[in-house]
């Protein structure tokens, strides 16, 4: 069996410009996946994009820090900045408050559960999990995200860490590679000894591409990730395309110019591998784990909630 690859862009909803350019490069063939975020300002406008692509598979993209939540702020307070209605505005502000054990996983759980159903509300068949800021790497907070995949019936979720085969091509600033083979040193081993006392119910990659070149994929790392692709194994490679828009000037990003410039490299170099001898198989998480078989044969209408909604989320 040949490798394969999902193509995944992280941010879906985000602004109307990701939202287009995520549904350009699904029609070119050149991407495969995207994870929708539940409060993102263009969700509306990313559910008509999904609806018009049902090829395009989307999951959620659990965002805990850096904005909005879909839950009542007074049901989950441990995950709330200084303002008590925002979520944490800092990685680093979000990392300090997790290690010194100052989130409830209970509140975790329930934001969590509350953006995943908005999506499945939408009319979202949820492909898989992942998360802003790849948060999910903490052992608390994958494993609060295997508890709400099984109470929402999602089959899979995205491996955090870097393969060091991919580290090994020293792309990205030393610094940030540095940093990846630390938390993978530090995490790695709880993440996998998690997914296995979860198997078969909840389904991996052998790892995520392109995490250390976030902000810098452009037509040169992308073509030497891929050269280097293994001949088997199944992985994610991570993007961020978008056009610039207006939109995306007013938000606080550091992504900026870099989402055109993958956005391209994305186009130019995804359908070029079909042209290779063996090409790698493109697909998204709907063909991993326990509902691959009705992706198959075209049920993912049973990929339905089991669970009720938590009375928690501000959704009409």
């Amino acid at each position: 069996m040949p490798a394969r690859l999902i193509i995944n862009a992280d941010d879906f909803g985000l602004t109307p410009g990701i939202n287009r350019a995520i549904q350009d490069l699904h029609r070119a063939r050149a991407l495969t996946s995207a994870t929708l975020m539940a409060t993102g300002p263009a969700f509306e406008d990313a559910i008509t994009i999904a609806t018009a692509n049902p090829t395009l598979g989307v999951g959620c993209h659990i965002v805990l820090l850096d904005g909005l939540p879909v839950s009542d702020p007074a049901h989950i307070p441990t995950l709330l900045g200084a303002d008590g209605k925002t979520f944490r505005p800092s990685l680093a502000d979000f990392t300090r408050s997790l290690l010194r054990g100052s989130i409830n996983p209970e509140d975790i759980l329930r934001e969590s559960i509350a953006q995943i159903q908005k999506l499945q509300r939408a009319g979202i068949d949820v492909t898989h999990l992942d998360t802003h800021k790849h948060t999910h790497l903490f052992p608390l907070i994958t494993r609060t995200l295997l508890h709400a995949a099984r109470r929402c019936s999602i089959g899979a979720i995205r491996n955090p860490f870097e393969p060091s085969w991919s580290l090994s091509l020293h792309q990205g600033t030393r610094l940030r590679r540095t940093t990846i083979r630390l938390l993978n040193r530090a995490f790695r081993p709880t993440f996998e000894s998690l997914l296995r006392a979860a198997h078969p119910d909840i389904a991996t990659t052998d790892g995520t591409l392109a995490i250390a070149v976030t902000g810098d994929l452009n037509p040169l790392t992308l073509s030497r990730t891929l050269t280097a692709l293994p001949p088997t194994g199944t992985f994610e490679l991570v993007c961020h395309p978008g056009y610039n828009d207006a939109a995306l000037a007013a938000l606080p990003t550091r992504l900026r110019a870099s989402r055109e410039i993958e956005f391209h490299a994305i186009l130019q170099r995804i359908p070029a591998l079909f042209e290779n001898p063996e090409p790698p198989e493109l697909i998204h998480y709907g063909y991993l784990g326990p509902f691959a078989r009705l992706q198959d044969l075209g049920q993912t209408s049973q990929l339905t909630p089991l669970t009720p909604p938590t009375g928690d989320e501000r959704v009409p």
